[in-house]
């Protein structure tokens, strides 16, 4: 399995807490970069946490959620060698991965639930990249 880092704003707080419980049922290994209650807080703190941690390495892959999923992702794409993708279903998880090589994936808190989260990531977990037209674009994305 797979070491996760997970973190969300204060819109999101809840369902990262599903989401972790989840991730460690199916056997990840979560490092849960916070927040750690409802309180309101800035999402590129916790964005940039959870992208830097994929980008150095130290985790594999990245779960950040907000209450669009727009702001986590925009601050989590700041971090070179991140490819963060808002998903809201679980087709665009399963693209993110097989078109874009996503590193990171962003969930809209007030617009989705537990459910669809939970077969978003199962579709990101077990697409793979698809490599060729893609891989060159993916290429392009990094000047």
């Amino acid at each position: 399995m797979m070491k996760i880092a997970i973190g969300s704003d204060h819109a999101g707080y809840e369902l990262k807490k599903t989401v972790r419980a989840w991730l460690e049922e199916h056997g990840h290994e979560v490092n849960d970069m916070g927040p750690y209650s409802d309180e309101s807080v800035d999402y590129p703190d916790y964005a940039h946490k959870v992208a830097r941690a994929v980008a150095d390495g130290s985790c594999d892959q990245g779960v950040l959620l907000c209450g669009s999923g727009v702001g986590v992702s925009i601050s989590a794409n700041k971090i070179s060698g991140i490819r963060a993708a808002l998903a809201f279903n679980p087709e665009i998880a399963s693209l993110a991965r097989q078109h874009n090589n996503a590193n990171v994936i962003c969930f809209p808190a007030r617009f989705t639930d537990a459910e669809t989260i939970r077969q978003s990531l199962d579709n990101w977990f077990s697409a793979d990249f698809e490599g060729g037209r893609h891989e060159r674009r993916v290429n392009k994305i990094e000047p």
